[in-house]
């Protein structure tokens, strides 16, 4: 055994043995050197040749290290991007965040974040940067595909579950700390909210999975009531550090996650992400000067190497083979997970029977219409973007499905109404395919920085570094993309409309026109705009981007083989005028508590689709709900459901709130807890649902805590948002003062 390698895990072993963990941390950062130290806190990489590699070779195709110490044996924070999966090598592509947050299972998306965990590690990788739970303030936003739903709980629940998941393997980062939900002007936008917003809304996932045990949280670009959140005091020593008692490593995003090194660091921020850039190019002269302390410096190497010390402590599993990658497990579980998140959002009768599931053995001829029916359509270009190996588009799992039957399918791809309508009509069914791809959404880095001399500035001086000069003459080819710097491109951004193109409303109306058995199938990460067209279809399936197996997931619904049990983790409006205002240039935009289902509640409009909302080609009722009692935060609702159809199915079970005389500063209804549940035909079984009462407490600024909102909730056990089948009971809620650790 080497001395690099006796070092960090003769520490290890200290740890395992039960030694004080702080000793042990401690111990190691005094056999560090000050240079040492100070190669902790920011990527191995110099910038130059890490900024080309990036924009030329590929993003993260192995994993960037950050803090290696060969000396001592740190292994150093090896990151891959996510969360759609490993973004390393070819990995598999599960659906997006937002498709699996429709699925309202967290054992599910646990499952996942121990496959992505599996083969990170198997591919040398450590440190995962894919725990998106942003909240969607409003749908345009780019990266909605990223994230969850539309409300904290959802967030908080599906974060900390992949949080588990992936932690057996490799430490989880969550991101972006905080108010991130802008993408076009993600680089330049200052968010301004008040305390009650911001604690009662958006900081409440985050301080979900750092009671995980989230073993990293990644700033966001923006800035948070006039302080960039990479260099914010208040919101990491303050929230995270002194309110929720973080102990793990806080990291800037890329390349312009911070804009004063030295600022950063006092603020609490430990390592600036991904190369050697501003802390290697000012850290050295501001530590001579006194214009940040060895004291700051410590800080951050003590947090840095105990996080480690702890993840490597604690895993005791063996490093798994690359044999894991896209191995048959983790394609069938993406596979389930695609079927379980599709959303039947209309369902008709026609002639007698709903127009799904399409009936195999009765079909003679299926009509499979639209650009996107064919595509490889997995979400968009940028630093989630995932390389599988293969993907099955929604033509070849519908081919693949009907087999060798005797089922003819004409296929239309082209933007051609008149021959979508002939195929139709020639069909016993069409399926028209609508929808997004990178081009209309998702991350966005467009040339225009490379010539804002803010953003400019950060960079260290290029003195004649080859890599420099490399990278400026691919800029400046004729032929020139816009640059791929972390997955960016010309396209994604945020979205311009929710509606869609108008040849794709054309395309529907023909074929529905010219077939009444016409189903139609979105393709798309966030809300969709159906009121121009969707009183003129029987069937509407949100099918999402839903990864490599999502076309055989989509034929597993279209004919039945599962149900269809999806339900949407956000709320679809009649009207954009029914969301908050949204500039995606804006330098300036305040946030409130206002948005998804809460605001239209608070409108008293209704909406085209609630939150929850979701078809099933069975039929559920609820009977005999009873309430626990409040234990501390918490309480649990039960309930018998009863599968009162004729087939198989799943349901989802959701609590929710309304706080008694609250006033008009307070949400008419909150999520508090969900379950979903998969019954045989007629049968009834007793669920017990864990709810959390935090959605119904208020914070309180001049005491830094919460209370609640009112004495008493009524609690709906419902299967939407406003349910008018919901059953319901009272609760007295604690009238203590919820205070935060510190």
């Amino acid at each position: 055994m080497t001395t690099t390698e006796t070092n960090f895990e003769t520490a290890i072993q200290r740890i395992r043995s039960g030694e004080d963990h702080a000793t042990v941390t401690e111990d190691l950062l005094g056999a560090l050197a000050p240079q040492e130290k100070l190669q902790l806190l920011d990527g191995d990489l110099e910038f130059w040749p890490g900024l080309a590699s990036m924009m030329l070779d590929g993003y993260n195709r192995i994993p960037i290290v950050h803090g290696r110490i060969d000396r001592v044996g740190i292994p150093g924070l090896r990151f891959s991007d996510g969360p759609r999966g490993v973004v390393m090598g070819a990995s598999t592509a599960f659906p997006v965040s937002m498709a699996r947050g429709a699925t309202w299972d967290v054992d599910l998306e646990e499952r996942i974040g121990r496959a992505i965990g599996a083969e990170m590690r198997a591919q040398g990788a450590n440190f995962f940067g894919g725990v998106c739970i942003n909240l969607p303030r409003h749908p345009a936003w780019g990266r909605v595909q990223e994230t969850y739903g539309e409300d904290p709980i959802i967030l908080g629940e599906f974060g900390a579950a992949l949080v588990r998941g992936v932690q057996e393997h490799a430490m989880a980062v969550a991101k972006h700390y905080v108010l991130n939900s802008m993408e076009n002007a993600r680089f330049r936008v200052d968010v301004t909210v008040d305390d009650a917003a911001l604690h009662e809304v958006y900081l409440a996932h985050f301080r979900r999975v750092v009671e995980e045990g989230v073993s990293a949280i990644m700033t966001s670009y923006n800035s948070v009531n006039g302080q960039w959140a990479g260099q914010n005091e208040p919101l990491m020593e303050g929230v995270l550090r002194k309110q929720w008692g973080f102990s793990g490593i806080t990291v800037s995003d890329f390349i312009w996650g911070l804009r004063d090194a030295s600022l950063s660091l006092h603020a609490g921020l430990d390592v600036e992400e991904p190369f050697r850039q501003q802390r290697a190019q000012y850290l050295g002269a501001d530590l001579d000067s006194g214009r940040v302390g060895w004291s700051d410096v410590d800080r951050a190497a003590r947090r840095i190497l105990g996080t480690q010390l702890h993840f490597y402590a604690g895993r005791t599993s063996e490093t798994p083979s690359t044999d894991v990658i896209v191995c048959v497990a983790h394609r069938e579980l993406a596979r389930e997970a695609a079927a379980l998140s599709m959303v039947l959002l209309k369902n008709q009768d026609v002639d007698g029977s709903p127009v799904l599931p399409l009936q195999l053995e009765a079909l003679s001829s299926l009509a499979v219409i639209g650009r996107l029916s064919d595509v490889a359509n997995t979400g968009d270009h940028g630093s989630s973007d995932v390389r599988s190996p293969y993907v099955v588009t929604p033509l070849q799992g519908i081919r693949r499905a009907v087999g060798s039957s005797r089922v003819s399918i004409a296929h239309v791809a082209d933007d051609d109404p008149i021959a979508a309508a002939r195929a139709a009509a020639a069909s016993d069914a069409a399926v028209v395919f609508v929808g997004y791809t990178a081009d209309d959404e998702g991350e966005y880095i467009g040339s225009e920085i490379f010539s804002d001399p803010r953003l400019v500035a950060l960079f260290p001086p290029a003195n004649g570094a080859p890599e420099a000069a490399r990278l400026a003459a691919a800029m400046a080819a004729p032929d020139a993309d816009e640059p791929d710097i972390v997955g960016g491109s010309k396209t994604g951004g945020d979205r311009e409309s929710l509606r869609l193109r108008s040849i794709d409303v054309e395309m529907i109306r023909a074929v529905a026109a010219a077939n009444p058995r016409t189903v139609v199938a979105i393709v798309t990460a966030g809300a969709v705009m159906t009121e121009q067209w969707r009183s003129e279809v029987p069937a509407i399936l949100l099918s999402w981007y839903s990864g490599l197996e999502g076309g055989n997931a989509l034929a597993d619904v279209l004919f039945g083989h599962v149900d269809a049990s999806g339900r949407l983790p956000f709320s679809i409006p009649t009207s954009e005028d029914h969301l908050p205002a949204f500039d995606r240039n804006a330098t300036t935009v305040r946030y409130d508590k206002w948005f998804g289902q809460r605001l239209l509640d608070r409108l008293g409009v209704e909406p085209a689709f609630p939150l929850g909302h979701g078809l099933s080609y069975t039929s559920f009722a609820l009977s005999d709900a009873t309430v626990s009692a409040v234990n501390g935060e918490n309480f649990t609702a039960s309930v018998s459901v009863t599968n009162s159809g004729r087939r198989d199915g799943r349901h989802v079970i959701q609590i929710y709130g309304c706080a008694v005389d609250a006033g008009d500063d307070f949400p008419t209804r909150v999520l508090l807890g969900f379950a979903p549940v998969t019954l045989t035909a007629a049968e009834t079984r007793r669920v017990t649902i864990g709810s959390s009462i935090r959605p119904l407490q208020r914070w309180e600024p001049s005491l830094s805590a919460f209370t609640p909102a009112s004495s008493r909730a009524i609690i709906e056990v419902a299967s939407f948002a406003g349910d008018p089948e919901a059953l319901s009971a009272t609760i007295e809620l604690p009238g203590t003062t919820i205070e935060l650790s510190g």
